[in-house]
């Protein structure tokens, strides 16, 4: 994928049974599982669904509804702007074990976003 056209924002959406989700979503819109990953227990923690050149992200009961990913070059200096424009951080920068570093925040009105350096 050229730079012009790398992906950087992401929609996550929060479904009570992410299993049962994948397989509507597969049927009814045509998504195509791309990445699952399960917790220990083998519940979905988070799921990555592609359609088209776009990529769905979906995961359980515990995440935030309606919230959106976006993939950032430089999160501490996001982090940073952010916090410094009033965001409400509800989770500090972080190295992730799958590679990303990133941080979470509410934007003026209790929506979360999420930034960091994560390209499904």
């Amino acid at each position: 994928m050229s730079e012009q056209t790398r992906r950087t924002m992401y929609p996550l959406l929060r479904y009570e049974d992410p299993e049962k989700a994948i397989g509507w979503l597969e049927k009814a819109f045509g998504l195509t599982p791309h990445s699952v990953h399960r917790d220990d227990d083998g519940t979905i923690a988070h799921a990555e669904m592609i359609y088209d050149t776009g990529i769905l992200m979906l995961g359980g009961a515990d995440m935030e509804v309606g919230s959106i990913y976006i993939a950032v070059d430089d999160p501490d200096a996001h982090h940073d702007r952010a916090k410094a424009a009033g965001a409400e951080i509800i989770r500090e920068l972080t190295d992730q074990p799958y590679g990303s570093r990133d941080y979470a925040c509410r934007d003026l009105e209790g929506n979360t976003w999420y930034f960091g350096t994560y390209r499904p």
